[in-house]
């Protein structure tokens, strides 16, 4: 992947997506970071995100919810959840709806890195990390 390949990081734990980004960065990507949905929703870099890394719970739109709503407005954007409350329940409607990962804080590097391979190269499988 090249390293203007955009990756943005939706969280409202600070200190939390301060050190994803900066986990993602040394993957080779590019990295975006917002505060909430909200922020993402209204970023210039909504229509150049190859994909989307996103808290399950906050505040306003959850994860969940702004994954729904991309959909709904013809994004398709490859997401990836995050949480630190993991929910089986949430966890498969979520994959359902065509999350390409569901992962427990805190998230293991390598996992990740290959949840954003597949996320970017659709049909690069993912070992199961559940």
């Amino acid at each position: 992947m090249s390293n203007r390949t955009l990756i943005s990081i939706v969280d409202d734990d600070e200190p939390y997506r301060d050190s994803m980004r900066k986990l993602i960065l040394l993957f080779g990507y590019t990295v975006e970071v917002y505060a909430s949905a909200a922020d993402f929703l209204g970023s210039r870099h909504l229509t150049d995100t190859a994909c989307l890394v996103a808290d399950v719970h906050m505040p306003g739109m959850t994860g969940v919810e702004l994954h729904r709503h991309l959909v709904d407005a013809g994004y398709a954007i490859p997401t990836i959840l995050v949480t630190a409350y993991p929910d089986e329940v949430v966890r498969e409607q979520a994959l359902k709806d065509g999350v390409v990962c569901c992962l427990s804080k805190p998230v293991d590097d390598d996992y990740l890195e290959q949840c954003l391979r597949s996320a970017l190269q659709p049909g690069t499988p993912i070992e199961d990390n559940s």
